[in-house]
C-alpha cells in the first residue's frame, strides 16, 4: 500500500510544482522578457568564452584553431613560473593592490562620512558633483595630465624649484611609481565610490542618532558608535569584491605611464600580458597566465569571505 501511495504523492507534488512555475511564468511574463537579453549577454560573451581557456594547455595557432593545435599541457604555467620576470611581476601587481587597499580603500568610507555630515544642501551637492567628476574623465586625458604635470619642467617640478627644492622627473623615478598610480586611483575613484556608502548612510534609521543625542554623544561619538557599524555589512562586502581583483591592476593606465627605466616596480601581470599577448601574439602563454590570476582571484574571495563571515557575520554567501 505505501509503494502506492509514495509515487502518486511525489507525482501530484512535481505536478503541483510545475504549476506553480507555468503560472509565475504566465503571471510574470513580462518580466522574463526583459531577462532574456541580460541572460543572452552572460551566456555569450561570459560564460562561452570559457571554452577557449583551454588555449592555456595547448600550442594555439589561429591557422589551426583550438582543436587543431597540439595539447602540451602545463607547458606554459611551467615557463611563466619559472620566468626571470616572474616574482617581479607578482610583486608589483601585488604592492601596488595593497597600497591601493590600505589607503585608497578607505578613501570613499571617509568621503561619504564627511559628506553625509554637510548640513547645507546646496554646498553637499556642489562637493559630490566636485568629486564625482574625475571618474568621467577619459583614462587618456588623466594620464596626459600626469605626465605633464609630473615633467621635468611641469607644474609640480616649477613648485619644487620655487621653494629651494631639486626638480626631478617622477615618471624616470621607479620609487616614485607606485605612489603616483595609487594617489591618481584614488583621486580619480575616490567620489564615484563613495556613492555606495552614501546609499548605506541613509538607510540609517535618525533615530539611533536622536537617542545618541540624548544621551549626551558628540558628532565623533555618533559616527564611532553609530554609523562606523552600520556601515560595516557594505565595507565587507566592498572589501571582499576588492580582494578579489589584488591580481588585476589596469594595464591601459600602466602602459600609458611606465616606460623601460621604470619597469622594476611599474611593470605587472596585466602589461606583461599585453606585451606577450598583443605584441608577440603569445595567445597560449598569456592565456596561460590569464587562468593563473583567475584562479588566485578566485581562492583569495573564497578565503576573504570565509573569514569576512566569521568575524563579522557579512559575507558574499
Amino acid at each position: 500500500m505505501s509503494d502506492s501511495v509514495v509515487p502518486s504523492v511525489s507525482k501530484h507534488a512535481g505536478g503541483r510544482g510545475g504549476g506553480r512555475l507555468l503560472r509565475d511564468l504566465r503571471k510574470n511574463k513580462f518580466i522574463y522578457m526583459m531577462l532574456i537579453p541580460i541572460a543572452l549577454y552572460y551566456l555569450v560573451f561570459h560564460y562561452y568564452p570559457m571554452y577557449g581557456a583551454q588555449i592555456a594547455f595547448r600550442d594555439f595557432s589561429p591557422l589551426k584553431g583550438i582543436w587543431g593545435s597540439a595539447w602540451v599541457g602545463f607547458k606554459h604555467f611551467s615557463d611563466f613560473f619559472s620566468s626571470y620576470y616572474f616574482y617581479r611581476l607578482l610583486r608589483n601587481t601585488v604592492l601596488i593592490n595593497l597600497y591601493d587597499i590600505i589607503f585608497g580603500f578607505p578613501a570613499p568610507i571617509i568621503m561619504a562620512i564627511l559628506i553625509n555630515e554637510i548640513g547645507h544642501p546646496l554646498f553637499k551637492r556642489t562637493v559630490q558633483t566636485i568629486t564625482y567628476l574625475p571618474h568621467f574623465i577619459s583614462l587618456v586625458v588623466v594620464c596626459g595630465l600626469l605626465t605633464d604635470f609630473l615633467a621635468s619642467d611641469g607644474v609640480i617640478n616649477n613648485a619644487i624649484e620655487f621653494f629651494g627644492g631639486k626638480p626631478t622627473s617622477f615618471l624616470m623615478n621607479p620609487e616614485a611609481f607606485r605612489t603616483i598610480y595609487v594617489g591618481s586611483e584614488i583621486w580619480q575613484s575616490m567620489g564615484w565610490n563613495s556613492i555606495v556608502y552614501l546609499a548605506a548612510l541613509v538607510s540609517i534609521p535618525s533615530e539611533l542618532y536622536e537617542a545618541a543625542r540624548i544621551d549626551g554623544a558628540g558628532k565623533m561619538r555618533e559616527i564611532w558608535s553609530i554609523t562606523i557599524p552600520c556601515l560595516i555589512p557594505t565595507i565587507v562586502i566592498m572589501l571582499i569584491m576588492r580582494v578579489g581583483k589584488i591580481m588585476t591592476v589596469g594595464a591601459e593606465k600602466i602602459i600609458l605611464l611606465y616606460n623601460p627605466s621604470i619597469y622594476e616596480t611599474a611593470d605587472v601581470i596585466s602589461s606583461f600580458v599585453y606585451r606577450k599577448g598583443v605584441l608577440e601574439a603569445s595567445f597560449s602563454f598569456t592565456a596561460a597566465v590569464g587562468l593563473f590570476n583567475s584562479i588566485i582571484s578566485f581562492a583569495m574571495v573564497a578565503s576573504v569571505n570565509k573569514l569576512c563571515n566569521k568575524l563579522t557575520q557579512s559575507s558574499l554567501w
